[in-house]
């Protein structure tokens, strides 16, 4: 079983930015892939970025590239979202989430979730 905790998120005014953590409880963290996704009210859980076990390959939707960097440190557990020149439609609770699954953008195919941390983004 794999805990996941983020922590990071908050209020932000538009253009601002924002660093989002989210520790392991996991020895073996450097063989999973680690993803982020967010979801705003009456919307669907929705791909945010990717990042391979070993660092080398990473994925971002339309929405944010550009602006986020998605990052790990696998010597500490943890994976990172650095979100710059934050928008308001970037509102939303972000979620971690850790898998075995290459790049995947699917949220059923990870398999352990953290509990999520607010984003909000005002104008």
């Amino acid at each position: 079983q794999v805990q996941l905790v983020e922590s990071g998120g908050g209020l932000v005014q538009a253009g601002g930015s924002l660093r989002l953590s989210c520790a392991a409880s996991t020895r073996t963290f450097s063989s999973y892939t680690m993803g982020w996704f967010r979801q705003a009210p009456g919307n669907e859980r929705e791909f945010v970025a990717t990042i391979s076990w070993s660092d080398a390959y990473t994925v971002y939707s339309d929405s944010v590239m550009h602006r986020f960097t998605v990052s790990r440190d696998n010597a500490k557990n943890t994976v990172y979202l650095q979100m710059n020149n934050l928008r308001p439609e970037d509102t939303a609770v972000y979620y971690c989430a850790a898998g075995t699954w290459a790049a995947s953008k699917i949220p059923y195919e990870y398999d352990y979730w953290g509990q999520g941390t607010q984003v909000t983004v005002s104008s």
